[in-house]
């Protein structure tokens, strides 16, 4: 009895053994501003809020090729994580020649080259292709992997097969999926809710209605992420209104969250405005994290470029982030 209970106590694994496992399993992701204020692993679900447009898609392209470029090649270090993205696309506006563009700036910033806009130029006696890594280019965009829904149905199909699709890229790349990104998962919210629930057929089948929808949504991508443990990012529009509220705290220079679920009063130094959120509850209890992204006024210093502001509501911050983006990725602006 002692021996068997020392040998438990013992282990198989030194903490060098244990730490290489549980980060290759789980590795840290360096993501771009402005969710780089917490540290999300995987698992968690961070929703971006934001009015259209708010750069809450550029976020994720920045993201993802933080994700898919290798942690180093050919001895140059890109700084990035090597594994698989699964972007599901649910407004069927999501630009891939954008994503080419960014990747390919990226890559040239880590080969030291200068990042004016060359491929942008018009040049037939220019070889564009000269400017950046063909082989790494391919590489990485392998490992971004993209669907597109056009309604609810297409998109609770998608999340039910998806264990099967992760398994089978798993299998043919070496490595698993790490961030699971769901472009504006609000797309079919108003289409849904037009629409009359579907009764149950002679097969006893479930009644499709918006809250059904919903439900089947989370069970699924918790089902999901039990199998595969991935970070998941997802984006959706909403609408800013400049508006004071009867449940108003006021609290001159601090930002605070006040509100129930179907309303909230996002308010800092400089306004006061009234973020309603839509989404039924079952979802907004799902989601782990959340951050507003609004457009900002202040564009005196950098006219060619527009600002954002960036709020923490989930957790609540008491920092708001003022971020931009140049050729390749975003940055903080002091």
């Amino acid at each position: 009895m002692a021996s068997s209970a020392r040998q438990w106590i013992e282990g198989d694994e030194t903490a060098k053994q244990f730490l290489t496992r549980v980060l290759s399993e789980r590795p840290f992701l360096p993501l771009p501003p402005p969710l780089h204020r917490i540290p999300l692993r995987a698992g968690n679900v961070v929703e971006i809020v934001g009015p259209s447009p708010s750069s809450k898609t550029r976020i994720l392209i920045q993201a993802a090729i933080n994700c898919i470029l290798p942690k180093a090649w050919k001895g140059i270090n890109y700084g990035g994580l090597e594994r698989l993205v699964m972007f599901v696309d649910l407004d069927c506006r999501f630009d891939v020649l954008g994503l080419s563009q960014s990747l390919k700036q990226r890559i040239i910033k880590a080969n030291g080259h200068d990042v004016v806009h060359k491929l942008n130029k018009v040049d037939d006696s220019l070889d564009v292709h000269s400017e950046y890594d063909q082989e790494l280019f391919a590489v990485s965009m392998r490992r971004f992997l993209y669907i597109r829904c056009y309604d609810s149905s297409e998109f609770l199909a998608t999340l039910k097969t998806m264990h099967f699709q992760l398994q089978k890229e798993k299998e043919a790349h070496g490595t698993g999926v790490y961030l699971l990104m769901i472009d504006s998962i609000g797309a079919f919210y108003w289409m849904d809710r037009a629409s009359p629930s579907i009764p149950p057929g002679s097969i006893n089948r479930k009644s499709l209605s918006l809250q059904s929808v919903s439900e089947s949504v989370v069970q699924e991508i918790q089902r999901i992420l039990l199998v595969h443990p991935m970070l998941v990012l997802t984006t959706k529009a909403t609408s800013l209104q400049d508006k004071y509220t009867t449940r108003e705290v006021r609290n001159i220079g601090q930002l605070s969250v006040e509100g129930t679920l179907d309303s909230k009063t996002i308010r800092s130094s400089a306004s006061v405005q009234l973020y309603r959120e839509y989404m039924p509850s079952v979802w907004q209890s799902f989601v782990s994290h959340r951050i507003l992204v609004r457009p900002s006024d202040d564009s005196s210093k950098y006219q060619k470029q527009p600002i954002y502001l960036s709020e923490w509501l989930l957790p609540s911050l008491k920092i708001s982030d003022k971020f931009t983006f140049n050729d390749d990725g975003a940055y903080i602006i002091s």
